[in-house]
């Protein structure tokens, strides 16, 4: 990832809102925090839920089973519906705005948009790309760095100079045909993980990001936030 490089995006619902809200997303649906993974908690976010996004740490632990996860799924394919819009990362922390990308683009059907959102003609205008091309069309798209530049600076963390070594890293998860996927721009391909349904999607989603937990059990910095149903 040389090249262009944005400020981090904070894990925070309330920048993400604005940032989709700038880019013409009509706030019909937004995004809040999953403050756990156990029934209780996860019963205290709105449903219905169309996308879940996981911050969590790029470990050693973690790179090594990427690795390994790649060549399982080079060796014994994978199913993975044409439907799915998936886009590389090739700017340096984008990750955040990527998976608000992911999110939203795999979920036109229930989301609206302003007349001239900027974000729907970025998806329209971009869906018949490859992962690569779409990577390429984002590093050209004024209006989306332009706001990801004022959203990154919106978070209540002071936002990390653009050279600082961020090793925190954003993956979105979303229900496509009755199956779950986790886009990560920084894999070759989409993961098809299980079977899902509108209502057991935000269950399915976080028992993904339970398994990345347990990968990293002294690690703390895991943050899962839903777009949910307003």
């Amino acid at each position: 990832m040389d090249g262009q490089r944005w400020l981090p995006l904070e894990a925070n619902p309330d920048v993400m809102n604005q940032f989709l809200g700038q880019l013409g997303l009509v706030p019909s649906w937004q995004f809040g925090d999953v403050y756990g993974m156990d029934p209780e908690l996860l019963s205290m976010v709105p449903q219905p839920v169309c996308a879940v996004l996981l911050l969590f740490p790029v470990t050693e632990k973690y790179e090594s089973f990427r690795l390994e996860e790649e060549a399982r799924i080079k060796a014994q394919g994978q199913e993975v519906s044409t439907n799915v819009y998936f886009m590389k990362q090739t700017i340096g922390n984008a990750c955040g705005t990527i998976g608000l990308i992911h999110a939203v683009a795999n979920n036109q059907s229930c989301l609206e948009f302003e007349p001239d959102s900027p974000l729907k003609k970025f998806l329209e205008q971009s869906s018949k790309l490859s992962p690569e091309d779409k990577a390429i069309f984002l590093e050209k798209d004024e209006s989306i760095r332009v706001t990801h530049e004022s959203s990154a600076q919106e978070g209540q963390t002071e936002a990390p100079s653009i050279d600082e070594k961020v090793d925190l890293h954003f993956i979105a998860f979303v229900n496509v045909g009755g199956h779950l996927y986790e886009l990560d721009g920084r894999k070759p391909f989409p993961i098809a993980h299980s079977n899902t349904s509108e209502d057991t999607f935000l269950k399915d989603a976080t028992e993904v990001c339970k398994v990345f937990m347990a990968r990293n059990p002294e690690e703390l910095r895991f943050t899962v936030v839903a777009l949910s149903k307003a």
